[in-house]
Order: C-alpha cells, then structure tokens, then sequence
C-alpha cells in the first residue's frame, strides 16, 4: 500500500487558489443568476460591490466601473434582479464571487416597488408640481416628434395632425425600449432644447405604443424624467396607453392618452378655426353697427339740445361789433392826448424855434449872395471868356487846336466865332 502522501496532490496556497479560479471559470464562464441585492456599495473608484441573495443562500458580487455605467437600471438595496455575468474566485479572501456585466429588474413587483420609490424621490425635489407646467402654444410652427421612425405611432400623429392643421414636424428617432433608450430619448429632448432658437420646435411629443411594465421602462428612468422637467420647449407625453402610466407623464407639461390624442393637443382643428373667425367677424360687424347707431343717436338727441348755430353766432357778432367800436374811441382818445401834448410842446419850444429860424434865414442869404458872387455869369461880366470847338467842347490848352480850326469865344453877353490861322501865333 502506497503512503498517502504519494498519492495526494500538494499545493501551495496561491497554487490552490489559482487551480480552484480555473475549474470555476471554466464551469461557469457566464451565468445568470437571480436574487435581491443586500449590502449596495460604490467605492470612489466607481466600481459596486454588493451581494445577491434568496432565503437561505448569499452570493458576493462586483460591478466594474465601466460595466455599471452601461447597466441601464440603478441598482438599489432591496431591488430583485437577474444578473448576468462570470462566476470567478478572489484568492485574496478565499471566496468566490460574479463579476457582473448586465443586470435587469426581475418581476413586475420589484419594478412597482422601484418606481413607487423613485416617483416618490423625484416628486420630492418638485419635478411633478403643476407650477413647473407651461401651457401648449395655441399653434405652433414646427412640432418636434421623439419616437421611434418605424410603426404605428408616428404614422398615427401625422395623419391626426394633416387632418386637424397641417404643421411642419421635425423627427427624432429614437430607440423606445430595451438598453440604450432612455438614454437616446434624454438626448433627443436635451438635442432639441439646444437648437437655435428659430430652429426649435414649439412644442414636443414623446410617444409610444403600448406593452408591459418592462417595455415602458425607459419612460421611468431618471434621466429621461430630468430631462422632460428641465425641457424650456413644452412637452407632451403620449407613452402606452390610455391606462398605462409613467414618471415621464407627471414631469411633462400635458399627457396624452395616446399618441393620436398627443396630436390633437399639439394643435386645434382648421376647419372650426375658420368657422369661428367667421362668426367672430359676424358678431364684430354687428356689434360695430350697433355702436354706429347708438352713437348716432346720441350725437341727434345732443343736437336738439343745442341751440341752433346762427343763435350762438348772432351773439358773438354782437360782441365783435362792441369791443370794434370801444377799440375806435379807445384810438380817437390816445390820439387827442397826443395831440395835446404835442401842441403844448410846440408852444413852449416856438420862441426858441422861431430865433434858430431866424438866424437860419440869415445865413442862408449870406451864402447865397456869395454864390451869386462866382456864379457863371458874373465872372464873364467882369472881363472873363472862355473858347469851345464848334462841337462845344471846352478848349483849355493850345495842344487841342489845330491851324484853320474853327472855334467859338464865349462872352457873358454871347458868343463869337474865329478861326486859328497859324498854331504858332496861337500863342
């Protein structure tokens, strides 16, 4: 008989370990394992640890930091789930544990649980309040869509919207179920919030046919429930329907029961809009008529009361024709005050007046005479003449004669003629 330690296998710790992480991942390379998470944990490196658990059993588990960010739920202590991933040991505490990958809410139970607690969070931080809400535009320009381009729904809006009012609508194709959509429908209402202003739509529709608690789901993550709160551009919800509720329904400024009755909110019907512009303008012309008559009898029953115009004129008349007459005497009195005074100035300035006249008269004669002294005349009477051509141009200076030119010599009793016989004896 050999000795026992001929035929055990020996290792050492670390090489017992290692051997032991081979067989379980080799046996169990990827799982799905169902249970409640107890003992939630997220370290600052972003990576969660916690464990799965039933009624008699605890399995550890960890979630990588990149695996956690995509998982598309928020995993919370309590929370019933499946867990996919790979079943692995860790040597450092002798233990095994699963290293989840994907992870989803198990039963309609723990999604009502959930969303009772996240509604009632999210309430809490005022998501819900009817003071948030902003009332639709009577009629928009451009309406804004975020479903998913292909089916039922978004045929259903736009034939409602063609046979109510015609209004140009702008696509967002999204993803409305399963990983990766609340994340799509969060950015499709952030993707137009953040548009140029004439390029946003007035108002939006996020819409979806009808299904489970777990094909709605979307409708009730946190992202998308921020997102619709946040929203500047009004918001419609039109998600399952007529019985199916979601987070996304309280944080929206109006919820539809269906997709089609989304349409009917998002704008009103032509055909009544001409109808009431027509009755309006109806009722308008009417109602200015009777204004017009109204007014009209007021001003006739003022008219009578009023005295006729030639009354009121005959009145004024007289009143122009006496302040007329009290200006004429008013101009004959100032202008005898001025007479009066003028005459009484004129006298006591005569004497004076009269000795300047005389004085004046005096001088005048003076001058007079002495200008009578060099007039003309006078100096020709005292010996004087003075020669001119035949043309009677004065002659002044021999250089403007000529020999045989005739020439006039003027005396103060009449004028002679004469010839120049020689310049030389002009002279």
């Amino acid at each position: 008989m050999l000795p026992l330690a001929s035929i055990i296998p020996e290792y050492t710790v670390t090489e017992l370990s290692f051997a032991l992480k081979k067989v379980v991942e080799a046996g169990f390379a990827r799982v799905r394992v169902r249970g409640e998470i107890s003992g939630l944990k997220r370290h600052t490196s972003g990576h969660v640890y916690f464990a799965l658990k039933d009624q008699e059993t605890l399995l550890d588990a960890v979630c990588w930091r990149g695996s956690f960010q995509n998982l598309g739920i928020a995993p919370l202590d309590g929370m019933e789930v499946i867990a996919t991933g790979r079943l692995t040991t860790y040597p450092g505490r002798s233990k095994y544990q699963i290293v989840v990958e994907t992870m989803e809410i198990a039963g309609e139970g723990a999604l009502l649980k959930l969303l009772e607690a996240r509604k009632k969070k999210l309430a809490a931080e005022g998501l819900f309040d009817e003071s948030r809400k902003r009332p639709l535009p009577f009629l928009p320009e451009l309406i804004g869509i975020i479903t998913s381009p292909t089916g039922a729904v978004i045929q259903d809006i736009l034939h409602r919207l063609a046979d109510r009012f015609p209004v140009p609508v702008l696509l967002w194709p999204v993803a409305v179920q399963g990983e990766g959509a609340a994340a799509q429908v969060a950015a499709a209402v952030r993707g137009f919030n953040a548009l140029a202003q004439e390029k946003k739509p007035d108002v939006l529709i996020i819409a979806r046919g009808g299904g489970s608690l777990e094909d709605l789901w979307a409708f009730n993550e946190e992202s998308v429930v921020r997102a619709v709160a946040e929203s500047e551009i009004p918001v419609i919800s039109a998600i399952g329907h007529e019985t199916d509720v979601t987070l996304v329904d309280f944080a929206a400024d109006k919820r539809a029961p269906t997709p089609t009755a989304a349409a009917e909110f998002a704008v009103p019907v032509r055909a009544h809009l001409a109808h009431t512009l027509l009755q309006s303008g109806a009722q308008l012309g009417t109602r200015l008529h009777h204004l017009l008559s109204l007014y009209e009898s007021h001003l006739e029953a003022l008219r009578r009361g009023l005295p006729p115009l030639s009354v009121w004129l005959e009145d004024y008349l007289q009143k122009l024709d006496e302040v007329f007459e009290r200006c004429i005497k008013a101009e004959e009195r100032f202008m005898q005050q001025k007479s009066v005074a003028l005459d009484h100035v004129t006298g006591r300035m005569a004497p004076a007046l009269a000795t300047i006249m005389q004085h004046i008269n005096y001088r005048i004669m003076a001058t007079g005479q002495l200008l009578e002294s060099y007039s003309y005349t006078r100096t020709l009477e005292r010996g004087f003449s003075f020669i001119t051509g035949m043309d009677q141009i004065l002659i002044t200076s021999k250089t403007q004669t000529t020999p045989h030119q005739k020439i006039q010599i003027h005396f103060h009793d009449g004028a002679t003629s004469a010839e120049i016989l020689d310049k030389e004896n002009c002279y």
